[in-house]
């Protein structure tokens, strides 16, 4: 069944996604549970491995939880999982605000007896309620969009299942301990075929160039995004889009719209009957439009470096040249931190760009405490360097691999020591005995130094009788 569910992939695989799928393979047949970090952009194919991953577990008739941000995500999860496996005898379920509280209680006691196979849902996964009969492999899509609580939920899953996390910009800690090996982790670089960069520019509020640019979309028979994350004044903002570009069809969704609401809305700029959708950051996860390649990011400075980035990989989605722009307000000054964060997003705008983005962010914000909640900031107790070297080695003991066998430390006795001219006068060789003393490791070392330096000596004695 794997090799005949894996051919029936309609797109040919990248090189990256071939060697990732080894890994997690190689993962899942270990002794270890899997602990992987996929790390890849919008579009680059981590949904798929994960279906991949999924039916693996499932063929052995275990069970597979698949955790996600938003609302929306899981709809399309489920609906992706469902088509990719409608062929296969295989249950897949949702969990969501989207369905009643019967069939919430209904979707939670067929998970388990067992009856769901693939459970793909919200926070509401990490409820006390949901149980599993058979849990096999937890997939976390949109890594950084969970708080530490979540993640701390999930920990007592971790020691008994495969784990795969999903992220185009992980958080600087989970990027961290990857990157130490404490997780494993596959990257994903090879853009789809035909895709583009997408353009990014930090801009000043400008009623002139909203309106050109969504014009422009418009000639072109697109649609736009524009994200404002205030849900007091979101209506204000459409309204005043309205007066600006009064040819433009404008819907506005936020995540505190009523279920129904909120999907009538996204349908209808689905199916095209809107040129502009105004939302908070709820299409952040999701969404795939492609024929929406204009966005506005509203107050962009109060934004991470990692929501910008999934933010902007909302479009770019099609062959057409897609624009991002980064709106500041002239009321508004913009911290040295936020400038950082906008002048690192408009940088790094090429295709592929996520790891990059999540490198700048732990450089940022640092890489956090690995034994702690916190998922960002210092480790100050032995000092940084230190600990990764402290961590360096209890990773390759565990791993079986040779550790480092000597380390740089140095020493502040306060005394002052050096080879007196006298007893070397050339200063060639005085030069030769400091640099053996400083690279021996051993007290062996030091002995066969003493012993050279003892017959140098005495030989330059006889010399001078």
């Amino acid at each position: 069944w794997q090799r005949e569910f894996e051919g029936s992939f309609i797109y040919t695989e990248t090189e990256d996604q071939i060697r990732a799928l080894a890994d997690i393979k190689s993962d899942m047949s270990s002794a270890r549970p899997m602990d992987r970090l996929l790390c890849g952009d919008v579009g680059f194919g981590k949904t798929e491995l994960a279906v991949r991953a999924a039916f693996k577990v499932a063929e052995y008739g275990r069970q597979i939880a698949v955790l996600v941000p938003t609302t929306v995500l899981a709809e399309q999860h489920f609906q992706t999982f469902s088509e990719r496996l409608a062929d296969y005898p295989f249950a897949v379920d949702v969990l969501s605000r989207f369905r009643s509280k019967a069939e919430q209680a209904r979707i939670v006691e067929r998970a388990r007896k067992g009856q769901v196979d693939i459970l793909i849902g919200t926070h509401r996964l990490l409820s006390k309620d949901v149980r599993f009969a058979d849990l096999g492999l937890v997939v976390i899509d949109e890594e950084q969009r969970f708080g530490v609580d979540a993640k701390e939920s999930l920990k007592r899953l971790r020691a008994a299942v495969d784990v795969l996390t999903l992220s185009a910009t992980p958080i600087p800690r989970t990027l961290h301990m990857a990157l130490l090996g404490i997780r494993e982790i596959s990257s994903l670089a090879t853009p789809p075929l035909d895709r583009r960069a997408i353009v990014t520019q930090v801009r000043m509020w400008d009623d002139e160039l909203v309106r050109n640019a969504i014009l422009r979309e418009m000639a072109r028979d697109g649609q736009s995004y524009f994200v404002h994350n205030f849900v007091r004044d979101i209506h204000t903002l459409a309204n005043r889009l309205r007066a600006i570009v009064p040819e433009a069809r404008i819907v506005v969704g936020h995540g505190q719209m009523k279920g129904h609401e909120l999907e009538q809305v996204m349908l209808k700029f689905v199916r095209r009957e809107a040129d502009v959708l105004v939302s908070t950051n709820i299409i952040e996860s999701g969404i795939d439009i492609p024929s929406a390649n204009t966005m506005f990011i509203d107050r962009a400075e109060r934004f991470g470096l990692a929501d910008l980035h999934q933010l902007r990989g909302r479009v770019g989605r099609s062959r057409h040249r897609a624009y991002c722009y980064l709106l500041l307000s002239p009321k508004h000054p913009v911290k040295d931190v936020a400038a950082r964060r906008l002048k690192a997003v408009e940088q790094y705008s090429e295709l592929g760009a996520g790891f990059q983005i999540a490198m700048r962010d732990l450089e940022i914000r640092g890489a956090g405490n690995i034994l702690g909640p916190e998922q960002s900031g210092h480790i100050d107790a032995v000092g940084y360097d230190m600990y990764c070297r402290l961590l360096e080695q209890a990773v390759r003991r565990l791993c079986n691999e040779p550790a480092e066998p000597w380390r740089d430390v140095n020493l502040e006795l306060g005394v002052t020591a050096s080879i007196p001219r006298a007893y070397i006068p050339s200063q060639r060789q005085r030069m030769e005995v400091y640099k053996r003393l400083a690279s021996a490791r051993t007290a062996a070392d030091v002995e066969v130094l003493h012993e050279d330096l003892r017959a140098r000596r005495i030989g330059d004695m006889v010399t001078v009788m």
